[in-house]
């Protein structure tokens, strides 16, 4: 079978393989077909098969938040809350306080700084003054709109006419427009929730009447978008996963995809290539996903493994 530019064998298999073509015994060998070492063949197969471009996640400890609980990153700017229900803002490599006490959920992005306090009052940074309304989560994710879930599960809309500016207004319009829905977050191409079950939706941009789309899958307590519509989503039981395939014609996307994390996890928040999680004993992690190539390992028993299969027998 002819091997194509676009399959998934990686660019020092596509190099090795232009090697065994040029090679003079390979003419030999396909004259004399029937005496082919059929051990040898699979095994070179085999390397093929494994110098497939993959992606590791590499993660790294972030000092400066003790007993985080939550975190959230967009436009380039991370904040934090933690167990004492303080909130912190990460400038370069140092942490510093943001103004406003017992926050239990902040959220950055195209719409401002929106915070949560434990009574669940609504807080904008404008020299953080309260907003009227209660929620128990928010986000600030969407096109310069605020999205937020109430102590009932009803979901509210701010439009982005009031909250362009950093001008404060009395009372913020918050518009009710679904029911049944504990956590949103919205990004570059549209809107996820999930639902007490650990159900998942999703929607286009929308702050009116949205339509929503069961997202068939895994069970999430989390689910976040960073600015450029990457979708990532925690389980009840911590694991990490991305939702794969999304783009402006396919904005729900196609599947799901384990990302590896060695410990379990309670939050997480994706911008500017970079994964923020929150574990279970409240450290936080910066993740960043590189591209490497798996070379092969082949014993004289033409086994060949990766660093990241199981040894396959031929």
């Amino acid at each position: 079978m002819p091997i194509k530019a676009g399959d998934p064998i990686g660019v020092v298999g596509q190099q090795l393989l232009r090697a065994t073509e040029q090679h003079p015994d390979i003419h030999r060998l396909r004259r004399k077909r029937h005496t082919y070492n059929m051990k040898t063949i699979a095994a070179f197969v085999l390397v093929l098969s494994h110098l497939a471009i993959s992606h590791a996640w590499e993660c790294y400890e972030v000092l400066g938040v003790n007993h985080a609980t939550q975190i959230d990153a967009g436009l380039g700017l991370v904040v934090a809350t933690d167990r004492s229900h303080r909130s912190h803002l990460l400038s370069g490599s140092n942490w510093y306080n943001l103004p406003g006490n017992n926050l239990r959920h902040v959220s950055v992005g195209h719409a401002g700084i929106w915070g949560v306090d434990t009574k669940s009052k609504v807080y904008r940074v404008v020299c953080f003054s309260l907003n009227s309304g209660h929620l128990r989560q928010v986000d600030a994710g969407g096109n310069a709109f605020a999205v937020g879930v109430g102590n009932t599960y009803n979901s509210y809309c701010l439009s982005n006419s009031y909250t362009w500016g950093l001008n404060h207004l009395a009372q913020y319009p918050w518009t009710s427009y679904h029911r049944g829905l504990k956590y949103h977050s919205c990004g570059y191409f549209g809107c996820w929730a999930i639902d007490p079950s650990y159900r998942v939706y999703f929607t286009r941009f929308s702050c009116v009447n949205p339509q929503w789309t069961l997202v068939s899958g895994l069970p999430f307590k989390v689910i976040e978008v960073g600015s450029d519509g990457s979708v990532f989503g925690v389980t009840p039981t911590g694991q990490v996963y991305q939702r794969t395939g999304i783009d402006a014609s396919v904005p729900q996307g196609l599947s799901w995809v384990r990302v590896p994390v060695c410990v379990s996890i309670r939050h997480v928040s994706y911008d500017l290539g970079q994964l923020w999680a929150v574990s279970h004993s409240g450290l936080i992690l910066r993740c960043i996903n590189s591209p490497v190539v798996n070379p092969p390992v082949v014993d004289p028993q033409g086994v060949v493994d990766t660093p990241t299969s199981t040894p396959t027998e031929v």
